[in-house]
């Protein structure tokens, strides 16, 4: 839960702002050994189990994008921020329940993690009565072809799980909008191995679908392999805060 001030004091905000600072370095040195630009890689700040006043100081230093994976926790922190009078781009990046789409389209820019048709369907029907524009969609991608712990399945004929499916139903719905795929690395698997493969599934898609340019891929530690195979969206959680037990 969000703790009860939304100020932070100034060791706090000095630990977020050199933690920033680290993030955007790596970002940049990844961005110029891979030959990309670093505008093109936008920063996700993860701030699961982190309070509302690090998101407000995390904003106060320039953080646009902030990324929730539990909607109990997210809705009331976002509601907090706005409050607050700051503004961010809230992501959903965990794994979402059709009965929290009413919920999540009230305050989310972006869901990352849809994987089914049916949760597509839920979505779109969430936004159409929940919000006033398309609600921004990543299909999250299972690079492994393990049902067990999520995502779409690329050249699979499933009509509610596999890939191409679930992306047809995120762009007939009216209240979606298709902006691209998301994974994360399987457990076992080395980065390297795990965003080649990935780098081949966007690029397929992209053909099919070429207006869904986003690929949501890499955390803290293995940022820099997704950007070098073509990562426009880094989800950074203990690099940029660090880890939650030391800040009790």
């Amino acid at each position: 839960m969000s703790d009860p001030s939304p100020i932070v004091g100034p060791q706090r905000r000095a630990e977020l702002a050199a933690g920033l600072t680290r993030v955007r370095s790596r970002i940049a040195d990844a961005c110029a050994a891979a030959g990309r630009d670093p505008a093109e890689v936008a920063l996700v700040a993860v701030t699961k189990t982190y309070p509302a006043s690090d998101v407000l100081a995390l904003t106060g230093l320039g953080v646009t994008d902030v990324g929730e994976n539990r909607d109990q926790e997210a809705a009331g922190k976002a509601a907090e921020v706005a409050a607050a009078g700051a503004s961010a781009r809230w992501h959903f990046v965990g794994r979402l329940q059709r009965n929290k789409c009413r919920s999540v389209v009230r305050y989310a820019d972006v869901v990352q993690s849809v994987d089914s048709v049916r949760l597509a369907r839920a979505l779109g029907d969430a936004a159409v009565a929940g919000r006033d524009r398309p609600l921004d969609v990543l299909i999250q991608v299972s690079i492994d072809g393990d049902p067990v712990r999520g995502g779409a399945l690329p050249g699979v004929a499933d009509a509610d799980a596999g890939l191409h499916p679930v992306a047809e139903a995120v762009a007939g719905a009216a209240g979606l909008r298709l902006a691209g795929l998301m994974a994360v690395a399987p457990l076992g698997w080395e980065p390297e191995r795990a965003f080649a493969r990935l780098a081949e599934v966007a690029g397929e898609f992209r053909a099919a679908h070429p207006e869904a340019v986003a690929l949501s891929a890499g955390m803290s530690g293995d940022l820099e392999i997704a950007i070098g195979y073509g990562a426009t969206l880094v989800r950074v959680g203990s690099a940029l805060l660090g880890m939650r037990s030391t800040l009790r």
